[in-house]
């Protein structure tokens, strides 16, 4: 891969190899040191789990609280024109055709 001359100037100078190395993740060799970062790895990942939960609860806990305490005091019918009645189910052959 070659530099533009335009580009050449501002110190882009490394290639494609050095670019690699640098990016590239690579294992520690030492046995203990991977065992290590592994564990480091899974306690990092079991604490996000246990941060998002908690999160997660608190932002639920938040918003049923909220809607009981808005809710508190209200009557439970909120259209003062709402009628109560009986009503009965008809089965098919009761009902007429129109005819």
């Amino acid at each position: 891969m070659r530099i533009p001359r335009f580009l050449s100037g501002f110190g882009l100078h490394f290639g494609r190899q050095a670019f690699h190395a640098f990016t590239t993740p690579r294992k520690p060799r030492h046995r203990a040191l991977r065992v290590l970062l592994a564990l480091v790895g899974v306690a990092l990942l079991a604490v996000l789990l246990v941060f998002g939960l908690v999160i997660g609860t608190a932002m639920l806990g938040f918003a049923l609280l909220s809607r009981l305490l808005r809710q508190r005091g209200k009557p439970v019918a909120k259209d003062a024109r709402t009628l109560d009645g009986e009503y009965r189910v008809l089965r098919k052959p009761a009902l007429t055709t129109g005819r």
